[in-house]
């Protein structure tokens, strides 16, 4: 069943757009609160769920297993997440298709799928987090 497309819809797809990286709804909510929206917790929850049900935005669980998500460009694709500020890139596919085939046929798989996103630090994080330690 496809959602409604609402005001509310539309503020959350725009909130998540404006999101360099992977978001938690909480967050989303949080931003929206404070620009004085009226969006409810649970608009956005809902809002959410519906465009990673509908390919507009991607989802994932964190490390820690909180549900994230990010606007997202269509078609198949893989990340790399920073654990520190949630900065996401996206990576091409074309090697991990290939290890994914390779590793699902080496144990007798066929028809495998896969999600993969690489949690790290991004390179400002990092830097942050050496010079932390210098101290």
């Amino acid at each position: 069943m496809a959602q409604r497309n609402t005001w509310q819809r539309e503020r959350v797809r725009d909130a998540l757009a404006d999101e360099p990286g992977f978001v938690s709804a909480q967050a989303l909510y949080a931003t929206l609160r404070a620009a004085n929206t009226g969006i409810g917790l649970a608009t956005v929850y809902r809002a959410l769920a519906g465009l990673a049900a509908s390919g507009e935005a991607d989802s994932l669980q964190s490390p820690e297993g909180e549900a994230l998500y990010r606007a997202c460009s269509s078609g198949h694709h893989h990340h790399l997440i920073c654990r520190n500020c949630g900065l996401a890139v996206e990576i091409a596919a074309s090697e991990v298709e290939q290890w994914a085939r390779k590793t699902a046929a080496s144990h007798g798989f066929h028809e495998a799928e896969h999600v993969v996103d690489i949690f790290g630090l991004c390179e400002n994080c990092a830097r942050e987090k050496a010079q932390q330690s210098a101290q």
